[in-house]
């Protein structure tokens, strides 16, 4: 009965200094998370921020990660305490907070997703993280703060002047890069090889992994290595959107070609 639930695959092999790649879904169907889990990605990136992925898709993405032995990771929206916990109370291995500002923000979060001593998230225990009650309480939030992950997202110029408080907040696993807005905020929308992103990334991982944070961003096949020797330990790379596109784009080339 009392027995653990699933571990982090991602924060287990980056504890062991292993580099972890990720997939992002923006589909609402279980089986676009299915293959890529199927074929080898350590985790599945789910998205609440930017898509309509409502909680009945989302719990049944966890589920097919999980069939898979693949870790989910859950974009939240910025809302109350409830859209930052929900995801975890359905067994997602972890949530991601997009546009954190300031190390009182990063504080903040880290008060409503940890249990004690670390935070105050509200208990129930009563869902798939709890093991609908079938796992001691104690035990429970010990495992909690110990085995799922809570990732800020930085990207946007200001909170770079806090960074080295942001990277300090206990409670924080992962400081995450996003180069997309970065370039947008400074008016190089899209121009992620500019200098002054190009900076912020190396900063980034400098800062974190200075304070004992994991380090993260998004990549393609032509920088992951470059991101990797960099120090990233968790990059993203591809999508079910990125690669409906290039199939799509492939087929319809070959048949212009034989036209």
């Amino acid at each position: 009965m009392s027995s653990e639930p699933r571990r982090s695959i991602v924060l287990d092999k980056m504890r062991t200094g292993q580099k972890v790649l990720s997939f992002k879904n923006n589909f609402a169907d279980n089986r676009v998370t299915e293959i890529p889990a199927m074929a080898g990605f350590d985790c599945i990136w789910i998205c609440q921020e930017h898509i309509p992925t409502d909680y009945t898709v989302m719990e049944r993405q966890i589920l097919a990660a999980k069939a898979h032995n693949a870790d989910c990771i859950v974009r939240v929206q910025k809302g109350c305490y409830s859209d930052f916990i929900l995801p975890l109370e359905a067994d997602a291995s972890g949530i991601m907070v997009p546009h954190v500002m300031s190390a009182a923000e990063a504080r903040d979060i880290v008060h409503w997703t940890r249990f004690h001593p670390i935070g105050r998230r509200p208990v129930d225990g009563g869902n798939a993280d709890g093991r609908y009650c079938r796992f001691p309480p104690k035990d429970y939030m010990r495992f909690a703060n110990e085995n799922r992950m809570v990732i800020i997202q930085l990207e946007d110029p200001e909170p770079f002047d806090e960074i080295d408080a942001i990277c300090q907040v206990p409670g924080i696993d992962m400081i995450f890069f996003g180069p997309g807005d970065f370039s947008h905020a400074l008016g190089l929308a899209g121009e992620l090889d500019h200098p002054e992103v190009c900076q912020a990334r190396r900063i980034l991982v400098e800062t974190a992994h200075k304070y004992g944070k994991f380090a993260g961003t998004v990549t393609g096949p032509a920088t992951m290595a470059e991101y990797f020797a960099m120090g990233y330990d968790f990059l993203n790379c591809g999508s079910d959107v990125g690669a409906m596109n290039a199939y799509c784009d492939k087929i319809l080339q070959t048949f212009a070609e034989i036209k």
